[in-house]
């Protein structure tokens, strides 16, 4: 387990000795697809590594339309920022999109370790600070583009220079709601794109065709912004 928290941005910079602390108050979690890992409100006593599948973190209306806030791929980490907060609650649901395995840690036993040690706290605050950043990125694309122009931008981070096909392992529902689209916007815009030669779609693999023009759509002046994959930036 060790050598598996030490692959999460959050706890890469810690100790052997720090790690086998963090393990200490650690368990190991598996999820069927579909299955919950928490609900919205629950008490908030763990926050999660992931190490293998995917999770959509999802909040639900009063009349249960649901709204996809985030999609949590293996490496990354989420819930930590609510150790900080007293007596908090998940602010959102959880539940698997494939069998997934990830590590839960005591949010407790892990902020004592915080006070501690400056060190360990600069190593968590450099990892928030990225997260927001990501966060206002999120806003600013939501509010401030088309619905076109939020699926390029989705597409162009997923490729790179070298590489312009990728498998889209996400439900079109699911990502049509992490982009804040109706599925039938989104089946719209793919279909558009595919007709005017920008991206060709088999199945699952999306290939980029014509990043440039991808670039236009998404309102960007520098394609280069989206070399590949987005980060820890959650």
């Amino acid at each position: 387990m060790i050598e598996l928290l030490r692959k999460a941005p959050l706890l890469s910079g810690l100790s052997t000795e720090q790690l086998e602390r963090v393990a200490g108050h650690a368990v190991a979690i598996h999820l069927d697809e579909g299955q919950w890992l928490f609900r919205q409100g629950d008490p908030s006593r763990r926050f999660y590594f992931v190490e293998h599948g995917q999770l959509r973190l999802f909040r639900l209306s009063p009349d249960g339309v649901e709204k996809v806030i985030e999609i949590v791929s293996p490496g990354q980490t989420f819930a930590e920022a609510l150790m900080f907060l007293k007596a908090p609650r998940y602010p959102v649901c959880a539940a698997a999109l494939e069998p997934t395995e990830l590590i839960g840690i005591e949010a407790a036993a892990f902020a004592a370790m915080l006070r501690e040690s400056v060190d360990i706290c600069f190593v968590v605050m450099g990892a928030l600070s990225r997260r927001l950043r990501g966060l206002i990125a999120e806003i600013d694309n939501l509010t401030l583009h088309s619905a076109t122009s939020r699926v390029a931008r989705y597409l162009l981070a997923q490729v790179s220079a070298d590489r312009p096909e990728f498998v889209l392992e996400v439900p079109k529902g699911v990502l049509a709601s992490r982009l804040s689209i109706q599925p039938e916007t989104f089946s719209r815009v793919i279909r558009q794109l595919t007709q005017d030669g920008v991206v060709a779609v088999q199945g699952a693999q999306v290939t980029v065709r014509d990043r440039a023009a991808l670039s236009d759509l998404a309102g960007l002046t520098d394609a280069a912004e989206f070399g590949g994959k987005p980060g820890d930036g959650r």
